[in-house]
């Protein structure tokens, strides 16, 4: 690992760069750690950034292709059961409605919104409410996107990632619709502090997207649906192609897949969310997707319960 410097006008922008060899492409990973730094700056800030590659060194190689993560035979078989059994009725504009608000007001409660589910209501039929604006420009806009896959034609594709994320974000984010550039790489902590996940490193987004586009469209009539809607969630979370609005736009994709597939539609609730970043978890540590695939058979029997009759 070296130290980059680059003169902008008056200004000195410092980097830390590591390059290596893939295959035969060699690859360069570069870390920004700040401006006119001081020496004492530049040395905490260069550790820090140091780590963080080693990271990514760690992580490079461990970014996976999810045709190696499928179930058993006989767990196949038996997830294909268990669908038969939680089909429902193909949801009616006012069921859409509801499904919609509470879609809104959970995905975005995971992140952090202050939107409450009443508030999204409120939101839709164009009432004001005294929220952080960011949080209702994207309460708006989640329901958007949500209206998009119903109509939208394509199952998984980059250019659906991409439009997926503007919906979402493009009053709100500035990179909005956008991979991270070069040498913008995201990791993800706990409420302790603690790594729990780093996202791919910015030089492969492209190219593991393609290959999960691929390879679901290789298997989308091979799996059934839970399954490839659950690995293709899984994957995007791994891969964390955009700085911001990862989760929300995996889950976006997530019941894009399954409507395609004609299932209904599926909520991850807010008092879920454990559940669900333990399941993200499993497969980033060892690729068991069964954790998010028992999650979402258990937010399809809600939704058949709150929808029945």
């Amino acid at each position: 690992m070296f130290l980059e410097k680059r003169h902008i006008g008056h200004k000195i922008k410092y980097y830390v760069v590591h390059s290596f060899r893939d295959g035969k492409k060699v690859v360069k990973i570069r870390r920004y750690i700040g401006t006119d730094l001081k020496k004492d700056e530049l040395a905490k800030a260069q550790t820090r950034a140091e780590a963080f590659i080693r990271d990514q060194l760690r992580q490079y190689k461990e970014i996976r292709n999810p045709v190696e993560h499928v179930l058993s035979i006989a767990e196949i078989a038996q997830l294909k059961k268990l669908q038969h059994k939680i089909r429902i009725h193909h949801l009616d504009e006012r069921e859409w409605q509801r499904f919609s608000e509470a879609f809104s007001y959970d995905t975005n409660a995971i992140e952090g919104s202050t939107v409450t589910r009443r508030d999204v209501r409120k939101v839709l039929e164009g009432k004001e409410i005294q929220k952080n604006p960011e949080d209702v420009a994207e309460a708006r806009s989640v329901v958007s996107a949500v209206r998009h896959i119903r109509q939208t034609k394509h199952h998984v594709s980059l250019e659906l990632i991409r439009k997926l994320h503007w919906i979402c974000f493009h009053n709100t984010k500035p990179f909005a619709g956008k991979f991270r550039e070069r040498g913008v790489e995201v990791m993800i902590r706990d409420v302790q502090g603690m790594i729990v996940h780093t996202g791919a490193p910015s030089e492969k987004i492209a190219v593991l997207l393609r290959k999960m586009v691929i390879w679901y469209n290789e298997n989308k009539q091979k799996y059934p649906p839970i399954l490839l809607a659950a690995l293709m969630h899984n994957q995007f979370e791994e891969v964390h192609p955009f700085q911001d609005g990862n989760g929300r736009v995996g889950r976006l994709l997530l019941n894009n897949i399954l409507i395609k597939h004609g299932l209904p539609p599926v909520n991850i609730h807010y008092k879920n969310r454990t559940a669900y970043y333990t399941a993200l978890r499993t497969f980033d540590k060892n690729g068991n997707v069964r954790p998010m695939i028992d999650l979402i058979v258990k937010e399809y029997k809600k939704l058949q319960k709150d929808f029945r009759g």
